[in-house]
């Protein structure tokens, strides 16, 4: 690793060194994973990935709701957070005021701490943090690149994602089929007819499904769990971040934040991310990212619903369109906020929208912190107590909080109190707090 000791001082990037634009995207894509997260909070745990587990007998609010996030949200808002975390290493580590590698993995390890705390003691299995923290590591490998490489390489991680999914699809339909096959020749009392390789396969189906459902009386165990006090709530939390950390994240995470975040790098070297290319093109940027999203997410949204949410047709990892849909929406909120951002219109949101961005680290944490309160042993424990519709009335209620909290903090402080917290354990000594 190259770059200066741990011994010679460098100073945090001040504020006039700040990229309005980047801290929009950043401010607008926060609020934005709220939309999926709340799920995660609010509802019980196979209700993300398996919506028929809470909209099989849902009213039409409840399914217009899902429809509309699964369309303009889902994946996008990550995707776009990713992305704009992969200009921010771009930003930190070349250029004028680059940081050396010293300083980017000592930040990077806290930002693992942070992930880890927000995971395990605000009880969020969904944190994205660690998973950022640990594709951060390969980032200032590759901050030099061209924006032609980093473009390459996104996709062909895209690409491969893409085959992962179509691959794993079809050998789960094949389980599912050799599984209702068993099923009925069970019933029907030819059970000698069923060889054991397809009672073999119908067994991975059955496991596969029973993990994104519940029983009652396990709805009742999850209700009890989560609910009761708050060192129940940490030991099931711990359970769920163990199954992440040791399938899904090495599996499906990394892979996914890395090939944004390289999308983001190659965005940010080619002035995307910066607001500084012509109108013209984030128009052109606008119509073919929302034009190709809206079409393939419509596209799994219908199959979705016309299949009675059948698991085959909703759960993501399994879907070959998945990137396509949610890259092509995120280009599409990249083109609207370049044009507004470029052209200055919406001046009092974008104001605010930055300010939630400067503080993305301490808003996002906010949001567990809130959702832990209402939802968990740790405050109220009001799990499973609101439909779909009505979670979203909540995550307005937390956006509007934060636009209003952000620039009056900001007006008084130079950073959000974790980001002051991560620049001082970064550079060994606290930066000036108050203006």
């Amino acid at each position: 690793m190259t770059g200066t000791s741990p011994n010679i001082e460098v100073a945090p990037t001040s504020e006039t060194n700040r990229i309005e634009s980047i801290d929009v995207f950043r401010g607008f894509a926060l609020l934005g994973i709220l939309l999926l997260n709340i799920i995660g909070f609010g509802l019980f745990s196979p209700s993300y990935s398996n919506p028929a587990f809470d909209l099989a007998e849902a009213t039409m609010a409840n399914t217009w709701t899902w429809a509309t996030i699964e369309l303009f949200a889902e994946g996008a808002m990550r995707c776009l957070f990713s992305m704009l975390f992969g200009a921010g290493v771009v930003l930190f580590t070349t250029g004028d005021n680059a940081k050396s590698g010293w300083i980017h993995y000592k930040r990077t390890f806290w930002l693992l701490m942070f992930g880890l705390f927000d995971a395990y003691i605000l009880l969020w299995n969904g944190d994205i943090l660690v998973t950022y923290a640990l594709a951060g590591t390969v980032l200032y490998l590759l901050r030099n690149k061209p924006a032609k490489t980093l473009f390459i390489i996104s996709g062909i991680l895209v690409l491969l994602m893409s085959l992962q999914h179509l691959g794993m699809g079809f050998a789960l339909k094949q389980t599912s089929n050799m599984y209702d096959e068993v099923i009925l020749a069970d019933a029907a009392g030819q059970a000698e007819t069923i060889s054991d390789e397809k009672r073999a396969a119908a067994i991975v189906w059955e496991d596969f499904a029973n993990d994104f459902s519940l029983n009652p009386e396990e709805v009742e165990a999850e209700l009890a769990a989560r609910t009761s006090n708050y060192p129940d709530a940490f030991t099931w939390n711990a359970k769920k971040n163990a199954e992440i950390y040791t399938f899904v994240l090495p599996i499906f995470l990394i892979w996914d934040a890395l090939a944004m975040m390289l999308l983001g790098m190659a965005f940010y070297k080619t002035g995307v991310l910066q607001a500084a290319r012509n109108p013209a093109f984030y128009k052109k940027l606008i119509f073919l990212g929302f034009g190709i999203g809206l079409f393939i997410n419509g596209y799994e949204v219908s199959r979705a619903h016309s299949s009675g949410f059948d698991l085959m047709a909703t759960f993501a990892q399994i879907k070959p369109t998945y990137h396509v849909g949610r890259i092509g929406m995120a280009f599409g909120y990249i083109g609207l906020l370049g044009w507004i951002c470029q052209a200055g219109y919406l001046k009092s949101l974008t104001s605010r929208l930055s300010a939630v961005g400067r503080m993305a680290l301490t808003n996002y944490l906010m949001h567990s912190l809130i959702c832990a309160v209402i939802f968990t042993g740790f405050g109220f424990g009001l799990l499973g107590q609101f439909q779909r519709v009505e979670l979203y009335g909540i995550v307005i209620v937390i956006w509007l909080f934060q636009l209003w909290l952000s620039p009056l903090w900001l007006g008084q402080f130079r950073f959000g109190p974790v980001e002051w917290l991560w620049r001082t354990l970064t550079y060994g000594r606290a930066p000036k707090f108050k203006r």
